[in-house]
């Protein structure tokens, strides 16, 4: 266990951002918290955590951020709407590529060398075999996973060259709300399945929309690797203590190498909520693969780690108080 550290965590209000700050903060760390509030909520931080507004493409609330004998940054802050990449690449590159790159000098310039980066399972896009672990080779479907494969090469290069140290966390599906209640407001504007299932659930719209039936699978639905967030809260620091023992470079997969369908993850919905979820099937999303499944054996190996919440009853469990169900 590391000693007491100062942190940075840039997008810190956000959903897995604040979940980490929570546990930073019960564990005795300092912490301090970049956000513009794109997406977060102040509301979602601890009393014990300092909070700057401020973006990773101002330069001013980066040095601000940077200037407190920092130890340690986790870097939460990015655009993650895959469609929207597509039809937006520059805004996409500008937020996540040129804004990980002006984070990653002003790091340096302060003198601050461990970084704990935010990626995710886009850099593979659609799987070449299953279960798919870090050898597998990075071709993303959608720009999004090009923007996190361009920021895992800058910081391989910038270790390189300047003694960066670095943990890529690349995650499967994130879902799920702090279990001890720590974290109070929702995601603003989220597109991903539970949250999209749980308003269903909550009334606040009327049907989810299922993008296809006919992939080969056992329902003819995808089937993803779902997380719960704290069981990832938990991984970012233990790469964190990794970082400060000494270790340079680490790439992991975090998941729960078990996979689930879409159907199966309404159905798991329904049972717990007790509500009727109405569903509307239609076509294919372009880039979306039939199965996609994580080995998480290098993180077993190299922090200790595996997924402890992540059955789908903890998560839809984790999530009925936010969105006004029980």
């Amino acid at each position: 266990m590391t000693s007491t550290v100062t942190a940075l965590v840039v997008g810190g209000a956000g959903y897995i951002g604040s979940h980490v700050v929570h546990d930073l903060c019960a564990a005795g760390h300092q912490v301090v918290v970049l956000d513009n509030l794109s997406s977060g909520d102040v509301d979602n931080l601890p009393a014990a955590a300092r909070f700057i507004k401020g973006d990773i493409l101002e330069g001013d609330s980066l040095d601000d951020a940077m200037s407190g004998d920092i130890d340690v940054v986790f870097h939460f802050a990015a655009l993650k709407d895959a469609g929207e990449s597509m039809s937006e690449p520059a805004r996409f590159a500008h937020h996540n590529i040129t804004g990980s790159l002006r984070l990653i000098d002003s790091m340096l310039r302060a003198g601050i060398t461990r970084i704990v980066f935010s990626s995710s399972a886009a850099v593979y896009g659609s799987p070449q075999y299953l279960p798919v672990d870090e050898q597998h080779p990075l071709d993303p479907d959608n720009y999004y996973g090009y923007t996190k494969r361009a920021i895992e090469e800058n910081l391989a290069w910038f270790a390189q060259l300047k003694g960066l140290q670095y943990a890529c966390l690349r995650y499967f599906n994130a879902t799920g709300y702090d279990r001890q209640g720590r974290v109070r407001v929702r995601e603003h504007n989220t597109g991903n399945l539970s949250p999209l299932i749980m308003e269903v659930a909550a009334g606040l719209r009327q049907r989810l929309t299922v993008f296809g039936d006919d992939y080969e699978t056992r329902d003819g639905t995808c089937v993803r690797d779902y997380i719960h967030v704290n069981d990832l809260a938990s991984a970012h620091l233990l790469a964190m203590d990794k970082l400060m023992d000494g270790n340079h470079t680490i790439v992991l997969n975090l998941g729960t190498e078990i996979g689930s369908t879409v159907l199966e993850i309404v159905e798991a919905a329904r049972r717990i909520t007790g509500r009727d979820i109405p569903i509307e099937i239609t076509g294919r999303r372009y880039g979306d693969p039939a199965t996609l499944v994580a080995s998480s054996r290098q993180a077993h190996e190299m922090l200790g780690w595996s997924a402890q919440h992540s059955d789908l009853e903890t998560i839809f469990e984790s999530m009925c108080p936010l969105y006004g169900i029980w």
